[in-house]
C-alpha cells in the first residue's frame, strides 16, 4: 500500500510531466529553469537529431528549433514512476503531433511517438526533472527533408 507521501510524490511528479509539455507547446521555454528541471539537468533530445547536453543548451536549442513549428502538442500517457526517497526514475509514453512550417505547403502535420526516460529529484522548490532523454518509438508523415539519408 502506498503512503500518502508516496501519493503525493507521485501526483506531484504528474504534474511536474505535465507542466513540461505545457511549457512546451506554449513555447515559454525558459519556464523550464524555474519549473521542470534541476539547475544541473543532462537533457537528450538526440535520438531525432536535437541537442544533447545541459539546461542552457536545451533551451537555446528549443528557442530556434520551434520557429518551424507553428503548433504541438505533447500528450502524456502510461506514466511510471518508481519513487526511492527524495529521487525517482520514470518512464513516460509521449504523442507528439507536430504542425510544421514548410514553404508553399499549409501546415504539414507529423506525429513523433516517443518515451520520456526520466530521473527526478526532490528540490527545496519541489520535485524537478534532473535527467531526461528521449527513445524513438516512431514517426508518421515525417517530410522528405527532415529524414536522414
Amino acid at each position: 500500500m502506498l503512503s500518502l507521501q508516496e501519493i503525493s510524490d507521485r501526483l506531484e511528479i504528474h504534474d511536474l510531466i505535465h507542466r513540461y509539455s505545457q511549457i512546451i507547446d506554449t513555447k515559454q521555454f525558459d519556464a523550464l529553469r524555474e519549473e521542470v528541471f534541476t539547475e544541473d539537468a543532462f537533457i537528450d533530445y538526440g535520438v531525432f537529431g536535437g541537442s544533447v547536453g545541459d539546461l542552457e543548451t536545451t533551451i537555446e536549442f528549443l528557442h530556434k528549433a520551434f520557429k518551424m513549428f507553428p503548433n504541438s502538442q505533447h500528450m502524456n500517457a502510461n506514466i511510471q514512476i518508481a519513487l526511492d526517497g527524495d529521487r525517482a526514475t520514470g518512464r513516460v509514453m509521449c504523442l507528439n503531433p507536430q504542425e510544421l512550417a514548410v514553404e508553399g505547403k499549409e501546415g504539414h502535420i507529423f506525429f513523433c511517438g516517443l518515451w520520456y526516460v526520466d530521473e527526478y529529484r526532490r528540490t527545496d522548490a519541489g520535485w524537478r526533472i534532473s535527467r531526461r532523454a528521449e527513445e524513438k518509438s516512431f514517426v508518421f508523415n515525417e517530410p522528405d527533408f527532415m529524414k536522414g539519408g
